[in-house]
């Protein structure tokens, strides 16, 4: 074989993994989506799953493209493991149509029909079509379909020309002495295992094999032992795409080794036991395209009988192989307690209107629980970025989002009900906090996009900035856990210390400006801290606001006498003693640390003092501010 003979197969090689890679595209394109559609909704049974799996990979020509899409599914949470393991033992078996389609280059005839059959014999027209409707057509899917027909011609074009450019091996001892020394089942499985990791597609793997048979050197003692480890080779680009995902997108990959695994090791053992017995006849004969795919459709057919009475198996192997640990067996639990919460929202309830609205408390004192948890969290990612904790506020958050809308659909349903005095009430309170509750989880994610800000920009507070922020923390914290205390327990003494708190965050709010804007001055802070600073207490200022609204919602059950705005302007124009005394409680208790003595002379410098102009409290609460 000539170096001419290499290059050339090198670069059917090349045509044939293109042709076969724009195929693909243009299938998936024709789709329109509709094969993610069909695996997503009609996988509810194991046999349902494999005869899916098996037509949709039959369509795009790839089980590793089936798989990979099955293991986003199962991370996005689309698909549940069990449903992923029938599609994916589908998988294996449609993958074995391209090994078919490959055996009619391997047809000798001198009858003009059968030589039709050919691929070299009516790919040009394919190919002549597929050019026509690229480069004439402006309807795109007809420029799909002729990308489809370029495709499979260039396939075909690719095999021929490997074909060609390895049938001189045949009289090349050395070429014929490395297939006899694959006839080793070990070293003939690592060979199809290595070549087909490498080009990550069993079904070009096999094509190889096909396109090596023509040589004559190819017997079934050398095939055997390569298909079957083409089978498992084929689960690298899986294995490769569940890096970085979620455990049950992992487990799905893990699924597809351990299918092709433990189906190689059964065929193997029955097939090398058999022939220690029985000796068999035929390992020394030549291999022809159609007998490859003969034997690639069989391993594949049977594994999958074999194995798809026990999927449940196979899942379970994969789940220890993948295990949870402590935080993922909260994080179970805690999807069970939400399932559980939300089957509270039944139809059937609302025949008892009441009840229904108890359901209701119970549900969104969940989404309250979801919310406040969701917060802390993005709190603490300030200066300590978690990437992992970080995306689990994004969930949180769109769990809250989840039984909002949820919530908010049946109260209006139990809102067309007859009810009573009190229960109208309530419900009006539910509809209002509803929104209050979700619209807390939103700044979490906002906080959150402002760590995470930091973390990349490589930003951090200053000591006083931190000791500051801290304080602050630590009032907004409060006033969540109150307030959402008022919401699950209808606390009302409860609910009239909530204003007052939230009075002394709007208090700290202008401080912590005001300080960061003297920093500036000083040139100890960057203006780049000052923005994020500005969007982190403004985002903390909406959370004491919403904070504020589910503690008037509570009070108006109570009173039925004012609109939330009326109540805020009475309760601040009036000498209230009580509102006085919790606010006087509060400064002191979130007094930000005192300034130091640089900072006391660009304030004197200035001549401004923290909280001046800001129209809340009197003097001489101003004063003690500044001490």
């Amino acid at each position: 074989m000539s170096v001419w003979n290499l290059l050339t197969m090198i670069g059917g090689l090349a045509l044939f993994l293109y042709g076969m890679h724009i195929m693909g595209e243009g299938l998936t394109k024709v789709s329109g989506g509709k094969m993610e559609q069909v695996l997503e909704k009609m996988t509810d049974s194991p046999l349902k799953g494999v005869l899916l799996g098996a037509g949709v990979t039959a369509v795009i020509q790839s089980s590793s493209a089936t798989t990979v899409m099955v293991v986003g599914f199962v991370n996005s949470g689309i698909m549940k493991l069990s449903q992923a393991v029938g599609v994916i033992m589908g998988a294996n078996i449609g993958t074995t149509v391209t090994a078919w389609l490959l055996s009619l280059t391997g047809i000798q005839s001198t009858n003009i029909w059968i030589s039709l059959l050919k691929p070299s014999s009516f790919s040009p027209i394919l190919a002549a079509i597929g050019i026509i409707f690229v480069l004439f057509s402006k309807k795109e899917k007809k420029h799909d379909i002729g990308t489809i027909l370029l495709g499979f011609a260039i396939l075909m074009f690719g095999m021929e020309t490997m074909s060609d450019a390895v049938a001189p091996l045949k009289d090349v001892p050395a070429f014929t002495n490395l297939f006899l020394s694959f006839q080793n089942p070990f070293l003939g499985m690592l060979a199809g295992l290595v070549l087909t990791g490498i080009i990550q597609s069993s079904s070009a793997s096999v094509g190889i094999l096909q396109s090596l048979c023509t040589t004559g050197s190819v017997t079934f003692g050398a095939a055997f032992p390569i298909i079957m480890g083409q089978n498992i080779g084929t689960c690298v680009t899986a294995m490769i795409s569940a890096i970085g995902t979620s455990k049950n997108a992992k487990r799905a990959a893990f699924v597809h080794l351990y299918f092709n695994i433990i189906g190689t090791t059964i065929f193997m053992i029955a097939f090398y036991t058999a022939n220690a017995i029985v000796h068999f006849t035929f390992l020394n004969d030549t291999m022809n395209a159609a007998s490859i795919a003969v034997i690639h459709s069989t391993f594949n057919i049977v594994t999958t009988c074999i194995l798809l009475p026990f999927h449940k198996g196979l899942e379970k192997l994969a789940t220890k192989t993948v295990r949870d640990n402590a935080e993922d067996v909260k994080e179970e639990e805690a999807q069970k307690a939400t399932d559980s919460a939300l089957a509270l929202l039944d139809e059937r309830f609302l025949a008892n209107p009441s009840l229904a609205l108890e359901n209701c408390h119970s549900v969104m004192d969940r989404m309250a629980e979801f919310t406040k948890k969701a917060l802390f969290l993005a709190m603490v990612q300030l200066g300590n970025y978690d990437k992992e904790k970080a995306d689990r506020v994004y969930e949180l958050e769109n769990t809250v989002d989840l039984f909002e809308d949820r919530l908010g659909t049946y109260l209006i349903q139990v809102s067309s009900r007859d009810l009573t005095e009190k229960d109208s009430r309530s419900l009006s309170m539910m509809l209002h906090s509803i929104g209050d509750v979700e619209r807390i989880s939103d700044h979490a994610v906002n906080i959150v996009e402002k760590a995470q800000e930091m973390d990349s920009k490589g930003l951090a507070f200053s000591d006083e900035a931190e000791d500051e922020l801290s304080v602050y923390s630590k009032a907004v914290a409060d006033i969540v856990d109150m307030a959402f205390q008022v919401l699950e327990e209808h606390d009302f003494d409860l609910a009239y210390k909530v204003e007052p708190l939230e009075e002394t965050i709007d208090r700290l709010t202008d401080e912590l400006k005001e300080r960061h804007y003297n920093r500036l001055r000083r040139g100890t802070c960057s203006i780049d801290m000052g923005f994020l600073l500005s969007d982190i207490t403004t985002n903390y200022e909406r959370v004491a606001d919403h904070c504020s609204n589910i503690a008037v919602d509570l009070i108006q059950i109570k009173d039925n006498a004012f609109e939330v705005h009326e109540y805020l302007d009475e309760l601040k124009r009036r000498e209230d003693a009580q509102f006085q005394e919790e606010y006087r409680k509060n400064r002191q208790k979130y007094a930000l640390p005192p300034i130091g003595k640089d900072e006391k002379a660009a304030f004197a410098d200035a001549g401004e003092g923290i909280g001046a102009g800001t129209g809340a409290g009197t003097g001489k609460e101003a004063n003690a501010a500044r001490a």
